[in-house]
C-alpha cells in the first residue's frame, strides 16, 4: 500500500473513531436523561409483554387519579404524601413543595420523580391536567375505564 492511500486510510478511521465516540457520548448522556411513562398496574406489575419493572432509583413519570382521603399533608413543612390508581394497586407518591392550584382528591395527575421502593415514588414535580375535559393522550389511555368525577363546588359560608 502506498503512503497516499495509508494516509487517507489513517484519516477515515479517525473520523469513523470520532463519530462512534460522539455517537456513544450522546447515547450515554441520553440514558441518565431518559424518563419513561407508567401506570400505577405498570409499575407494581412490569410494563410490556415481558413485564419489565423499573429498578430502584430509576427517574420517570407516572399518572393516574388521586385517592380520595390518601391526601395528608405535613403541618409544619410542604411535605406531601398521596396515593395513585389507575385501574390496580395503589402507589405512593411523596412531594416535597407547593402542589398545583388544580391539584385535588379524584383529580388526574402526573408525577415525575425517582422510584425509591418499589410502590413509593419521591416526586420532584406533580403535574395536574388544566380542566375536565383534558387529559394527556398516554394517562386517557392508561386509565380508560376509570370514571371521572366532576368537582362538586361550594360557596363559601359569609358571602
Amino acid at each position: 500500500m502506498n503512503p497516499r492511500r495509508k494516509k487517507r486510510l489513517f484519516i477515515l478511521v479517525a473520523i469513523l473513531f470520532g463519530i462512534g465516540s460522539a455517537v456513544g457520548l450522546v447515547l450515554y448522556a441520553l440514558q441518565e436523561n431518559i424518563n419513561l411513562f407508567y401506570t400505577p398496574s405498570e409499575l407494581i406489575e412490569g410494563k410490556g409483554p415481558d413485564k419489565q419493572k423499573p429498578h430502584v432509583g430509576q427517574k420517570l413519570r407516572i399518572g393516574g387519579m388521586v385517592v380520595p382521603g390518601s391526601v395528608v399533608r405535613d403541618e409544619k413543612s410542604l411535605f406531601v404524601e398521596f396515593k395513585l390508581i389507575d385501574t390496580g394497586p395503589l402507589v405512593t407518591i411523596r412531594y416535597q413543595g407547593i402542589l398545583p392550584d388544580l391539584f385535588r382528591e379524584g383529580q388526574g395527575i402526573v408525577a415525575q420523580g425517582h422510584l425509591t421502593s418499589f410502590d413509593t415514588i419521591e416526586a420532584f414535580e406533580v403535574l395536574a391536567k388544566h380542566d375536565e375535559e383534558y387529559m394527556p393522550a398516554e394517562v386517557a389511555e392508561a386509565v380508560k375505564g376509570i370514571r371521572h368525577e366532576k368537582p362538586a363546588y361550594t360557596i363559601p359560608k359569609g358571602n
